[in-house]
């Protein structure tokens, strides 16, 4: 089967209208063959239609391309997974002196470390991934040592880059440009927006309302401290080029090997569980998340920036990799009605529904009630007339930006005994899953939603 390009340009174009979204590249790679095409526009303001030569920000999908970095040194024998982070930078210290002495680069790979994002200000230079190491020394955890999954969106992958930056003696832009995008002759892949043809870029876009349609964001790109997690830019056509290396053992579009066909495997198969396995995956890999589609293993990088989104999708047992950016959202549900839209028409598996309720199960809520809080985040469970709630903080400053109360509450219907859905109380939002878990102590010592973990504070 092959993409039909016609109707599916027509769907999305019917579904960036439905949602506020501005514009969206597709690409598909099947059976070796890459189909692209783009719909809408880089900018609500300019108008200008977007093409599949347009740069989006591929957010935390970066971190799929920093472990692909990292595993070039596990292929050159440079480092070991399993040795401490200590021994490739001696002065590596945080709060907790076991984490200190054991962390190794594989927790860091797997967001299982649990060291809070207490980097401080680490400025805008380039030297900005030696200065958080460096300024991490009082950090705290949020969870012990290999005790739960909880992603890290700027450190620990900051801390993967400055081992890097050390071993070949390069920042960390120019070791992604010398390692991965030179040897995958991408042209249009780059790591830092000084880099990037602005007349070329799509431009980042937020939504209050859908009467208001979206806006331009006020924030136009991530601080530098996010680079390794978060920074690189992209099209289509490159994000398939690093699908094509984890689908093809390693291998290059243009037939360079990136990565030894053992690296590649260790990728994927080396996971931990994630507390909340519905929204994204079950598993964690070494850069990638696991996910299970009807008894089918599919791999998974996606990445959001304030305005931007992308996502993409390996189906390694049909040969497939489809990948979408936007620059507007994010919207789970726009992604899976447009990816379900191409797999669908190929023939091969698509993404499941999400869980329903389960109205039999009887719980203790007093066990899950309490505060679970990090800095920048807060929810409150309570148990009220035998229903459980959830309410989010939020910054009153993005609350009023957004239009939104700074108290938002949802209910939380129970799958299991630790896993809820919460619908949405807003025709923005999707339905999300929280999942609340650990009971240690007997009651629930953590909360873990979009791939974030929470400890309980009171």
């Amino acid at each position: 089967m092959t993409v039909d390009v016609p109707r599916l340009r027509t769907r999305v174009a019917d579904l960036l209208a439905q949602y506020g979204i501005p514009s969206a590249a597709v690409g598909v790679l099947h059976d070796g063959e890459v189909t692209e095409f783009a719909v809408g526009v880089k900018n609500v303001e300019t108008r200008e239609p977007v093409t599949t030569d347009t740069v989006y920000q591929c957010g935390s999908m970066t971190k799929t391309w920093t472990a692909l970095a990292v595993m070039q040194l596990v292929d050159e024998g440079a480092v070991d997974l399993d040795e401490p982070v200590r021994t490739y930078l001696p002065g590596f210290a945080v709060a907790d002196p076991r984490t200190t002495a054991e962390v190794t680069l594989r927790h860091l790979l797997f967001h299982t470390n649990g060291i809070e994002e207490a980097y401080g200000d680490p400025g805008e230079d380039v030297d900005v991934y030696e200065r958080m190491v460096g300024n991490i020394v009082d950090a705290p955890q949020v969870s012990p040592l290999g005790r739960t999954h909880g992603y890290s969106a700027a450190l620990g992958y900051a801390i993967l880059a400055r081992t890097l930056e050390l071993h070949d003696g390069k920042r960390w832009d120019d070791i992604l440009r010398d390692r991965l995008f030179e040897p995958m002759g991408l042209t249009d892949t780059n790591s830092w927006r000084d880099q990037v043809d602005e007349t070329r870029a799509a431009t980042g876009h937020l939504i209050r309302s859908l009467e208001e349609g979206p806006i331009v964001t006020p924030i136009h790109h991530l601080p530098r401290a996010f680079g390794p997690g978060g920074t690189i830019t992209s099209t289509t056509r490159d994000v398939l080029a690093l699908a094509h290396v984890l689908l093809n053992e390693g291998v290059a579009p243009n037939g360079k090997r990136i990565l030894s066909a053992a690296s590649v495997e260790e990728m994927k198969r080396s996971r931990v569980p994630v507390p909340d396995p519905y929204m994204f995956g079950p598993e964690w890999a070494l850069g990638l998340i696991v996910c299970d589609w009807h008894g089918e293993t599919v791999y998974a990088s996606d990445g959001s920036t304030i305005g931007q989104n992308a996502r993409l999708r390996l189906l390694p047992d049909s040969n497939t990799a489809v990948t979408m950016l936007t620059n507007g959202g994010p919207r789970e549900s726009f992604h899976r009605e447009v990816f379900n839209e191409v797999l669908t028409g190929l023939g091969v598996v698509t993404i499941p529904d999400l869980p329903a309720p389960d109205p039999a199960l009887d719980l203790d809520l007093s066990v899950y009630e309490g505060v679970y809080e990090r800095p920048g985040a807060r929810y409150e469970v309570a148990a009220v007339n035998g229903r459980l709630s959830l309410t989010l903080v939020l910054d009153p400053m993005q609350a009023a930006f957004m239009g939104k109360p700074d108290r938002v509450r949802y209910e939380l219907l129970p799958v299991s005994a630790t896993h809820f859905l919460m619908p949405p109380t807003d025709p923005l939002e999707d339905t999300q899953t929280v999942a609340i878990y650990d009971f240690t102590d007997g009651t629930a010592r953590y909360l873990h939603t979009n791939c974030r973990v929470h400890p309980r504070s009171a």
